[in-house]
């Protein structure tokens, strides 16, 4: 096939490339790339709450037909990515050279794993990739800006960034992975006595407290539902003093476009709700987003953002459940750490050396940390 016959289009918004056009791209196993996220994100402003993300869309079709996209944003600063580069950016300052403008894929506001090189049912996907990061290159010259980063890409998308001399950098996460679990007993039958025994006596705490607990998904999903969770969410945004990226009127519409795949998990006291949490289903995975309450309970965030939801998980055949970024107390709670990876992509010849030094550096202090980590499962060994 000739590159040739590609055509390669930027779109200022999700909108312009139409929802047939984009559902044949995203994955329907990563629903932060879904054409009702993206265009919730925009419809409600959230992309500029308190954030700079300006939509630089690729689609790239061939004779009319879409074969590949890729949401891209141009960003003035690094806030709601989770995969860190201020130093980066002081560094350039220190020196005197700009770090942004910047170009970046990524799910706003989200660290979640999933793919940016979209591609269609096409024979010859390794081209498709090509032309979609080599469009996204040019891009970042045309548009001025320092770097091109794709955060939290799947590891089969990595070859297609090495190909084109991207940077691969290191993270991890902490997943709960489902070993063909029945019931959540035979989740706490494969963990080791000390650390059954703590989740046991946690969830029997909750118990006692007389909690109640409700899951809510699909069309009992309601307007109402999305008020009560943007509270806990500004609430836990309080408590932690960051920034609200997303507003009340992003929740109201993706409760009502998305409520296939969302997952309401709630907890009432005496018929009053005080604490809830907010995940997204994708395939057959769960992905878990944010958490807030009104009262302090003890264990009570143990159970809504980690054993109510691997409990139903079980329950629904999920076979992966991400449940956000960072924290070391996952891993007693049968979550294990998994590596993430990033691609990025330095213009500045002076700046490329000493960035690829220090992710090759970071890459052997993970490695190291990692082993830590896998040597303390909680799992029992076979």
């Amino acid at each position: 096939m000739n590159p040739t016959q590609f055509d390669l289009a930027v779109h200022k918004n999700i909108e312009s490339m139409q929802k047939d056009v984009w559902g044949q791209l995203a994955s329907p196993d990563f629903p932060f790339h879904s054409y009702e996220f993206l265009k919730a994100l925009e419809d409600s402003g959230s992309l500029s709450a308190g954030a700079d993300w300006q939509p630089e869309h690729l689609a790239l079709t061939q004779n009319g037909v879409i074969v590949g996209g890729t949401a891209l944003y141009k960003k003035t600063d690094s806030y709601g990515e989770y995969i860190f580069d201020w130093s980066w950016a002081k560094t350039y300052r220190q020196h005197g050279v700009p770090y942004y403008p910047k170009l970046v894929s990524a799910a706003p506001f989200t660290p979640a794993t999933g793919p940016k090189i979209l591609l269609s049912d096409h024979q010859d996907r390794d081209l498709i990739a090509s032309q979609l990061i080599r469009g996204a290159l040019d891009l970042m010259a045309r548009r001025g800006c320092s770097s091109l980063h794709y955060l939290f890409i799947t590891e089969k998308e990595v070859p297609y960034f090495e190909r084109e001399n991207f940077l691969i950098r290191h993270s991890f996460q902490y997943h709960w992975e489902n070993n063909s679990y029945n019931t959540f007993d035979d989740f706490l039958s494969a963990m080791k006595p000390k650390k059954r025994k703590q989740i046991t006596r946690e969830r029997a705490q909750l118990k006692e407290e007389g909690l109640e607990f409700k899951i809510v998904t699909g069309d009992d999903l309601s307007p109402e539902h999305a008020d009560i969770f943007y509270r806990f969410y500004l609430n836990t945004i309080e408590k932690m003093q960051a920034i609200p990226y997303l507003n009340k009127a992003f929740y109201q519409q993706i409760f009502t476009t998305m409520k296939d795949r969302i997952v309401l998990m709630l907890a009432l006291e005496h018929g009053n709700t005080i604490a809830g949490a907010l995940y997204f289903t994708g395939g057959k995975k769960l992905f878990g987003r944010y958490w807030g309450a009104t009262k302090e309970v003890r264990n009570l965030h143990f159970e809504l953002c980690y054993y109510l939801p691997i409990e139903w998980s079980i329950k629904q055949g999920i076979t992966l459940f991400e449940a956000g970024a960072q924290g070391e107390h996952k891993l007693a709670r049968g979550f294990v750490p998994r590596k993430t990876y990033s691609a990025h992509y330095i213009r500045h010849p002076g700046f490329q050396p000493a960035i690829a030094e220090f992710i090759e550096q970071e890459k052997l202090g993970i490695d190291a940390y990692f082993s830590e980590l896998i040597s303390h499962s909680p799992f029992r060994t076979p």
